[in-house]
């Protein structure tokens, strides 16, 4: 699934103030290629609900909308797990949309799987990783995550923005998103508490966003995890017309504890 692209420079800053180096919300449709760029027959095909809005939006959305890392993300990886470890950790970056999360993630030295439904994300972020010599670092793998989902265990796993109009079984794939993360690793979620005026909703619904408490709750963790964030950050974010609006962020960094059950 995937967030809709808001924010490409907002800050975490409590206070409101614009960073003009952030990010959008990187968090596309829940698809991906596999590591050679062809499809993966293992996700999502191109008839899925899914799979038909996200590749919609991104066929109509600027190239380099998304392309920076998500400010809030940064913010937790930065403080909570700085560097991806002697032997290159693995990140999985679930709903990456145009790649700004997993091209910084690849910059830092995390082996990343970008993850997203939408196939024209995935070239974009294909695209990127090429530019940026990051090729050997970004694994674009295409999955329809209310169906499929990546194979094996990541040091970090994030979700940016992982919102969709699509009907899908949500906290289930997040679920997945925690069986996924390996021993002493780190699971990242941010996600909108507040609704930015250049959002893909048409504003004729109400939105109701749950607290953070009601998003840890709902992850069904038991015993083994750590909290290291769990708050609603306010910052002011800038849409693609550059518009700025102050907005709300769930930010939730769970560390699983060395050994796992």
């Amino acid at each position: 699934m995937s967030t809709d692209t808001t924010d490409t420079t907002g800050s975490t800053d409590t206070t409101g103030s614009t960073d003009t180096t952030g990010s959008t919300d990187t968090t596309g449709s829940t698809g991906s290629t596999d590591t050679t760029g062809s499809t993966d027959t293992t996700g999502s095909t191109d008839t899925t609900d899914s799979a038909g809005f996200w590749e919609n939006h991104y066929a109509n959305v600027d190239a380099q909308w998304g392309t920076k890392p998500n400010v809030v993300l940064a913010e937790v990886v930065t403080a909570l797990a700085p560097e991806p470890g002697g032997g290159g950790g693995r990140a999985l970056d679930l709903g990456c949309g145009h790649g700004g999360d997993a091209l910084w993630l690849a910059s830092l030295g995390w082996d990343v799987t970008a993850v997203d439904v939408s196939a024209t994300a995935l070239e974009r972020v294909a695209a990127g990783a090429e530019a940026a010599g990051l090729t050997d670092r970004v694994h674009p793998s295409r999955h329809d995550l209310a169906r499929s989902f990546p194979d094996g265990i990541f040091d970090l796993v994030a979700a940016s923005y992982f919102h969709t109009p699509v009907e899908i079984p949500r906290e289930q794939v997040l679920r997945r998103a925690v069986r996924a993360v390996a021993p002493g690793g780190l699971l990242v979620l941010v996600e909108h508490a507040s609704l930015a005026p250049w959002s893909w909703r048409d504003g004729h619904e109400e939105v109701r966003f749950p607290v953070p408490d009601d998003v840890l709750a709902s992850l069904r963790l038991g015993d083994g995890w750590r909290t290291e964030r769990c708050h609603a950050p306010r910052r002011t974010a800038t849409g693609p017309g550059g518009e700025t609006a102050t907005v709300t962020d769930n930010a939730i960094a769970l560390r699983r504890a060395e050994t796992r059950d």
